[in-house]
């Protein structure tokens, strides 16, 4: 067993416990936008785990799928904080003219 073995399994199985830990915490997140944050995560190790595939295999195939999820997941991420945003109503702006 060479130590690439080693590595390459030893990362699988770190990817395999966080996305473990990812869907607990999708399934009983307390709110909404924790599990968005969560599926975020989720979102960054399928990436990871396509990227250790594509060195292992030492093929480009999975780059265009990389790029791809890697879009989605930020235009995601943005629009749920975009319409999960709270406004503050009690605060008034106070504008100052010279």
């Amino acid at each position: 067993m060479s130590v690439v073995t080693v590595v390459v399994w030893l990362v699988g199985a770190l990817l395999a416990l966080s996305a473990g830990v990812v869907v607990y915490c999708i399934v009983t997140g307390p709110s909404v936008l924790d599990r968005v944050v969560a599926l975020e995560v989720l979102v960054g190790i399928v990436i990871c785990a396509i990227g250790v595939q594509a060195a292992v295999a030492r093929q480009t195939t999975g780059v265009p799928v990389l790029l791809s999820l890697s879009l989605v997941g930020f235009v995601g991420a943005v629009t749920v904080a975009r319409f999960t945003r709270v406004e503050d109503t009690t605060t008034t702006t106070i504008e100052v003219r010279r």
